[in-house]
């Protein structure tokens, strides 16, 4: 029987036994300014050290016709060279995260992966709720070869899409709608522990829905914040959307004590049936968001963004 890695289990008993009852006891109450807080604080304390990527800038992206301009960071790991394209959507419950709280997992991306990582700083609920992140995702894919071209930066014309959790959530919705519109040139994409089944019905739900760090009490938060015009959570989630063999090849990487583990083995079995490319792979000792938690395992980071790398290669 499979355990959780034993520095991770060491920091959810902290955070379970310690630091969760005393907030209780002092009747904490969640807003957008304390959760936003926790995952920056998070991040900071476990992803530590530096990666450095050769051109790192600043940009703008905007749609074609009104609408939102979306910020973006572009992380160039070798200027000198023409390299595919990777926008990657943080993580964050569709609430938090921020390309400056993601710094290391972008700078990471660009230098394991060899592609420039384009950073898009999406819009957040509560203030900016269902569909302005997956409006801004759409503007960005559409956009960003342009955004290279201004910079005068090299860059293949090869664009591949991202995310974890709530960033896995709007690739995935960008990839399906990809399949029919031809302005969306997306060739392949990265789940990580997406958030794929707004409806919550896997069982991982109930079964690591608490003391695992996301909560399925916290899951629900994020979403009752997210949407706000009454959507049908069913119909606006990937899982239930339409993908067949027009679907760009997938990577879907997944953690074993993870409340999103079901749903994102499911999207797999989805993809697969409907004769898309999809490679699955659960790091069956983690829990969600280990990417920010770096240091606490090392050598099952490395092997994420080695498969990364890998899939991108192998799927160019």
């Amino acid at each position: 029987m499979n355990t959780v890695l034993p520095p991770i289990q060491a920091f959810l008993d902290v955070l379970n036994q310690q630091i969760t009852p005393a907030l209780q006891a002092q009747g904490f109450k969640p807003n957008a300014i304390n959760a936003r807080e926790g995952l920056a604080r998070l991040t900071e304390k476990f992803l530590t050290h530096t990666v450095d990527i050769a051109r790192v800038q600043d940009d703008v992206i905007y749609p074609a016709g009104s609408g939102y301009a979306v910020p973006v960071r572009i992380y160039h790991p070798n200027p000198e060279q023409d390299l595919p394209v990777l926008v990657y959507f943080h993580g964050g419950g569709g609430m938090c995260g921020s390309v400056t709280v993601y710094d290391g997992i972008n700078r990471r991306l660009a230098a394991h992966t060899g592609h420039i990582v384009v950073a898009p700083e999406y819009r957040l609920a509560p203030e900016n709720p269902y569909p302005a992140g997956q409006q801004d995702a759409l503007t960005c894919v559409r956009g960003v070869l342009a955004v290279l071209r201004q910079n005068q930066l090299r860059f293949r014309e090869r664009i591949v899409i991202g995310g974890d959790s709530a960033g896995g959530a709007l690739a995935s919705a960008v990839s399906q709608q990809a399949q029919s519109d031809a302005g969306l040139a997306v060739a392949a994409q990265i789940l990580i522990y997406p958030s794929v089944d707004f409806c919550m019905r896997q069982p991982s739900i109930q079964d690591f829905g608490e003391d695992y760090l996301l909560t399925a009490e916290r899951m629900r938060w994020y979403f009752a914040h997210y949407f706000q015009h009454g959507e049908d959570y069913c119909a606006v989630s990937s899982l239930y959307g339409d993908t067949g063999a027009q679907h760009p090849p997938t990577l879907i990487i997944t953690a074993g004590f993870d409340p999103l583990r079901d749903e994102g083995a499911a999207y797999a079995e989805k993809l697969q049936a409907g004769g898309a490319p999809v490679q699955y792979h659960c790091f069956e000792r983690l829990i969600h968001a280990f990417l920010n938690l770096e240091d606490l395992c090392p050598a099952e980071c490395e092997q994420a963004y080695a498969l990364m790398a890998r899939f991108l290669a192998a799927s160019d």
